[in-house]
């Protein structure tokens, strides 16, 4: 086990990988259409992660220099396609742990025509550190992630203090963060964070940053704000200076 792996093992990961089945339709896309949009990954020590070493050249991977956005925690994909296909000038890479939902948003994409989306199955974190090259990715979304509101879960939580250097190593100077929530305390949480993170820089003004136009609004954004819930956003801008 090297030390990287060793030490994403030793803090929780912010999901549990439950192992639902996958309807008729979805194994038909999983065999069918892995071949075009699914990046194969080599593993490390989990069923999700990935060794170190493995970086991919995204210009070879989409067949083009583009614009690269990442999406964390892309679900059925409905947000992601959308995107894809309004956007077609971009590259879109679709980060998810669950095979259904990869499944779907390959059989959504396929449906539309879309050449400009790719997926990967794997942990995020690992995703932005060891599969993506440093300074490659435009913009990173992470709409509704698992908010994990129990006391005692909290510490899964994927925008924690750790998070901030990994996804500004993969940010090109000036690319930008965008995060969003229905769940005010980790929308606090998640303001906190990032403010003080170095590398970092607010791109909105007042308390919270309008609603992003690009996010299709989908039936979980909804429900969200059916129930009362007020949906946060926020975005951040990678600062242009050189790192060291």
């Amino acid at each position: 086990m090297t030390e990287t792996s060793r030490g994403f093992r030793e803090r929780p990961v912010s999901f549990v990988r439950r192992s639902g089945r996958m309807s008729e339709a979805q194994e038909r896309a999983w065999s069918d259409l892995s071949p075009r949009y699914l990046i194969p990954v080599e593993r490390d020590v989990a069923a999700t992660s990935i060794l170190p070493g493995s970086t991919i050249d995204p210009a070879e991977t989409f067949g083009r220099d583009a614009r690269l956005i990442v999406e964390i925690g892309s679900g059925q994909g409905h947000a992601i396609v959308h995107a894809a296909g309004s956007d077609p000038d971009a590259d879109f890479l679709a980060v998810e742990v669950f095979r259904a939902g990869l499944a779907r948003t390959m059989l959504d994409a396929d449906r539309a025509g879309i050449d400009n989306l790719r997926l990967v199955e794997a942990n995020a974190p690992e995703v932005l550190q060891h599969l993506l090259p440093a300074g490659s990715v435009d913009e990173i979304w992470i709409f509704f992630p698992d908010p994990w509101h129990k006391k005692r879960h909290t510490k899964r939580r994927l925008i924690a203090p750790e998070f901030p250097p990994i996804a500004a190593a993969a940010l090109r100077p000036g690319g930008v963060l965008r995060l969003a929530t229905d769940w005010e305390d980790y929308a606090v949480q998640m303001r906190e964070v990032m403010d003080a993170a170095s590398g970092f820089t607010r791109d909105f003004d007042g308390d919270w940053a309008c609603r992003f136009e690009g996010r299709v609004l989908t039936a979980f954004e909804r429900k969200g704000a059916r129930v009362g819930r007020d949906i946060r956003d926020l975005t951040y801008r990678r600062d242009a200076e050189t790192r060291t």
